[in-house]
């Protein structure tokens, strides 16, 4: 059986707030844990009005302490907004208060625009270092070494299993030269999925943690008591998707009966294509379209 898991953005919707936000993630991870799931995930991005999980360190402190056994983590960390020791010490706190049940996704990108980026740098080095910051990553995850200067306290000797994330074939080739696992966002970048798996799966190079590929896939899911319903809820990301493609991000849209009027005929096709993996309606039809994505 595919462990399904749930990706959380804390989407901040129209008419809402951050605060109430935070507390629905918190209220889901708890009916994800209940209801069997196997990963929680929270994603790290900023200046952005309609998401509200830019500190995901500390919302996943949250999410652990309100649960007991679920897997908490990050999808992800964007790694060049960070110095790696800063991440190793707070997914060390994490793992030394919640124990063996802490993941750590990292990815390339910087999870927001430009300017933004750059107020988040200040001087660290940007992503064609990510190979090298993902290394020095795992290094103060590991036992203390002789002759080791800078250790990440808490951090050294928790093993915090490191993901990498993508969305393109980089991370894939990546993820198998360093014997990694690999999470594909084929939520936002359908195109490159099919390829991207091939090329992890046929170049993956064992490691002593990892002796055998293992890979993950985003799917955008909309379920609902009928396929009408289920439909409809998706026009709220449909929306939010347009927006930000468009250079307008905000809260998260109301759902619409029509969304082609909304959007125009242009850019609902192009929405389209942005999330092509994705299942939307009543439980038969959202049981049947994930199980065709899988054995896809």
């Amino acid at each position: 059986m595919i462990p399904v898991s749930i990706l959380d953005l804390s989407p901040i919707v129209e008419g809402g707030d951050a605060a109430q936000s935070l507390r629905n993630s918190v209220d889901l991870v708890q009916h994800a844990e209940a209801l069997g799931y196997h990963r929680y995930w929270v994603a790290e991005h900023h200046n952005m009005p309609g998401i509200a999980s830019a500190a995901t360190a500390v919302l996943m402190g949250q999410l652990a302490a309100h649960t007991q056994h679920i897997r908490i983590g990050s999808g992800g960390i964007m790694l060049p907004n960070h110095s790696p020791l800063v991440i190793a010490e707070q997914f060390g706190t994490l793992a030394s208060l919640y124990g063996d049940r802490i993941d750590l996704g990292v990815g390339r990108a910087p999870g927001t625009d430009l300017p933004t980026a750059r107020a988040l740098r200040r001087g660290q080095t940007g992503p064609d270092h990510f190979p090298q910051d993902v290394s020095e990553l795992i290094g103060y995850f590991a036992p203390e070494a002789a002759q080791q200067h800078v250790r990440a306290i808490p951090g050294c000797g928790t093993g915090v299993p490191v993901w990498i994330l993508g969305s393109s074939l980089y991370g894939a080739h990546l993820a198998a030269q360093m014997g990694l696992p690999y999470a594909f966002a084929s939520h936002f970048a359908p195109g490159d999925l099919s390829d991207a798996l091939r090329v992890y799966r046929e170049r993956y190079v064992p490691s002593p943690r990892h002796p055998e590929p293992r890979a993950m896939m985003a799917i955008n899911v909309f379920a609902a008591k009928t396929d009408a319903e289920g439909e409809r809820l998706k026009t709220s990301m449909q929306q939010s998707m347009a927006n930000l493609r468009l250079g307008r991000p905000g809260p998260l849209p109301r759902p619409v009966d029509d969304i082609e009027a909304v959007l125009g005929r242009d850019v609902h096709a192009l929405v389209s294509r942005i999330m092509e993996i994705s299942v939307a309606g009543g439980p038969d039809t959202v049981r049947s379209g994930l199980a065709a994505i899988i054995d896809r």
